[in-house]
């Protein structure tokens, strides 16, 4: 995460306070690895501190608390979930700035956070995926393009630009084992077994391209099929993935519940939740690093379960 990413300060010199705002807002990036993250951030600390005309040494528990369950821009009482977002922000602020030396207690810890409701477990069944793929068109090139870009989605339950950033280049044989290299959140990279009905879907649509995969350069993309060389944009294929959506009568959301979907039908199939989330690589950093070792280069033993549910 650079400087260039994030608001400008002002005119004159930064105060302490500021730079201490843009270190905890870079090293929030450098974290998370989310452009998203350090912008929602931002948002909600800059207006909170310039509003009030206080420096980070002044704010007490009330002014946090008439801050979190005050009404925003859209007019509107802010729900349990904002409540909880805003208390997460700023907390995460005032722990850092005690790591920092610069504030000895976080105003935040005497605010009762909300009480947090189980939300419904996302993601689609084996029927549902079946639907899903049944009403994407097998006779033409963009339909088996997409088709092959969502089996891989649903089979390695790797994130929408993970998936479409695939290169000729992140995939090798060995031993009649396809794997892929892929570039996670935060900077992360990992490499996994492709699973096989995703391998050939993948052969199939670049067959339609003209290409062959061996004889592809490394920084190919996968997805030139009916689209330009540097392969489908992930704005193009959200669309059509929600106009699928709506053909198969099901809700349009977005792609980040295939995620979901990777995670349940790996549940279903009878992998333990631990086993689920070294698949999708959720833990703390410390132990993602360990799990990612453990599954260099191994073969993945549950897709075929999945592709035998969901009927590929």
């Amino acid at each position: 995460m650079t400087p260039q990413s994030l608001p400008a300060i002002g005119s004159g010199d930064p105060s302490t306070w500021d730079q201490a705002l843009y270190a905890f807002l870079i090293e929030k990036g450098n974290r998370s690895g989310s452009k998203r993250t350090v912008e929602s951030y931002s948002r909600m600390l800059w207006p909170f501190f310039a509003e009030r005309g206080l420096t980070p040494d002044r704010v007490k528990p009330a002014d946090v608390l008439a801050w979190v369950h005050g009404i925003g821009r859209s007019g509107r009482t802010p729900s349990g979930t904002t409540v909880g977002a805003r208390i997460a922000c700023l907390s995460s602020f005032y722990r850092f700035l005690i790591r920092m030396g610069l504030v000895v207690s976080n105003p935040c810890d005497a605010v009762e956070r909300p009480r947090s409701v189980q939300s419904v477990a996302r993601g689609y069944s084996a029927d549902e995926v079946r639907r899903l793929l049944a009403v994407v068109p097998a006779d033409t090139v963009a339909g088996r393009r997409d088709r092959a870009i969502l089996l891989t989605l649903v089979l390695t339950g790797r994130r929408r630009a993970e998936v479409i950033g695939l290169r000729a280049g992140d995939l090798s044989i060995e031993d009649e084992t396809c794997f892929y290299t892929y570039r996670g959140k935060g900077g992360k990279r990992g490499r996994r077994e492709l699973p096989h009905p995703a391998y050939e879907a993948i052969c199939a649509s670049l067959v339609d391209a003209g290409k062959e995969l061996a004889a592809m350069a490394p920084e190919e993309s996968l997805w030139q099929a009916g689209a330009r060389p540097e392969g489908v944009t992930s704005g193009t294929f959200y669309t059509r993935f929600r106009r699928y959506l709506v053909a198969a009568g099901m809700a349009p959301t977005g792609i980040h519940v295939l995620r979901h979907t990777a995670a349940k039908l790996r549940r279903d199939a009878g992998e333990s939740i631990e086993s689920v989330s070294q698949f999708l690589d959720h833990s703390s950093l410390a132990v993602t690093s360990v799990y990612l070792r453990r599954l260099e280069g191994q073969e993945d033993l549950t897709w075929r379960d999945v592709a035998e549910a969901i009927g590929v």
